[in-house]
């Protein structure tokens, strides 16, 4: 099974996270060992989790990295930056907000990636400056959408990115926004957690029910979120969307990058595969090619094997999106 030509499965640095915070080794070593076993040839890294120095990681770091990625036949497709909107409590200007984020966008041209990464609207009034930079360093900015950062929740945004018409400044997509329910195993953590049975019922079966946003947010404002499943509750208002790939069509022209955001891999009711084919159709129809990350994001709650899971993800994935284009052009997707 392969995925059609021109669209790039490619694996998250960010997966191997559980490894980073223990330290054991370097977050440049673990990343690499996406690569060397043989999970993924083109990989995603946090420029903040991979190199001392952040926002300005050394220049032979970057560099030496970059040569032992592609001594092991692989490359880096999008770094994740970000621009960090305080200095000690003061709101930094527009200048020094500049001055953050363009030693990151010269780090991810030294590693040899071909764009970067930044929440939707981050940039703001930034944007429309940065695209001769972008094009000096032959990068795209990718400006990522997930959760419930749909195109009505946030017209401006995406407007922006059609109003500059670059190849420079494109949509990453995260499928988050396409659940059609939450994790099985997410679900088990807020019932142990406390999370009251009637709320509990409806977020297990009527998750994209509107009613049950609202009981979602009832009951954070009221206080009842037990303590020790807080954190893990705000999930539903920022992480879990529930949108329908039909709710995007008016922005696939934009996009350049996907992100197949995964929790965990209970897929007894295709609640993981029927997002993965939605956007696999809506790809195939647009004419997308670019790159297709698997993103893990239940290490919040879960403590399995990172790279198991990402290889078990990717092999869903390649079933997924090629069991919807049998007769697409083939590429191996495992080597790219």
């Amino acid at each position: 099974m392969s995925v059609p030509d021109g669209w790039t499965l490619s694996a998250s640095a960010f997966n191997l996270t559980p490894a980073v915070i223990r330290a054991e080794r370097t977050a440049p070593d673990l990343a690499l060992t996406l690569v060397d076993e043989g999970l993924a040839s083109t990989i995603e890294v946090e420029l903040g989790q991979m190199w001392r120095g952040f926002p300005t990681p050394p220049t032979r770091e970057v560099e030496a990295f970059h040569d032992r990625l592609a001594a092991a036949g692989g490359r880096v497709s999008i770094v994740g930056v970000s621009i960090d909107e305080y200095d000690r409590g003061r709101r930094r200007t527009d200048a020094e907000r500049r001055a953050f984020l363009e030693p990151q966008l010269r780090a991810a041209a030294a590693v040899g990636a071909t764009g970067v990464r930044l929440p939707i609207g981050q940039a703001g009034s930034l944007l429309d400056d940065l695209v001769p930079v972008l094009e000096e360093l032959d990068l795209v900015l990718f400006e990522e959408a997930q959760g419930h950062e749909t195109p009505g929740a946030r017209p401006a945004d995406y407007d922006r990115i059609s109003r500059l018409d670059t190849p420079n400044v494109r949509l990453l997509l995260d499928i988050s926004m396409l659940m059609p329910a939450l994790p099985v195993t997410y679900l088990d953590e807020l019932e142990r957690g406390g999370i009251r049975p009637d709320l509990h019922r409806r977020l297990r079966d009527d998750w994209r029910d509107p009613e049950t946003h609202d009981a979602v947010v009832d009951l954070l404002r009221t206080g009842g979120v037990p303590g020790p499943v807080h954190t893990l509750y705000m999930n539903l208002l920022v992480r879990f969307g529930r949108a329908r790939a039909s709710d995007l069509a008016s922005v696939l022209p934009l996009l350049g990058a996907v992100h197949l955001k995964f929790w965990d891999l209970d897929d007894a009711d295709d609640r993981i595969s029927d997002p993965l084919r939605d956007v696999g159709d809506a790809l195939a129809a647009t004419g997308f090619t670019g790159t297709l990350c698997s993103e893990w994001g239940g290490q919040e709650w879960l403590d399995d094997d990172p790279w198991e899971m990402t290889s078990r993800h990717l092999s869903l994935a390649v079933g997924a999106l090629s069991d919807r284009h049998p007769s697409a052009p083939l590429q191996r997707a495992s080597t790219q």
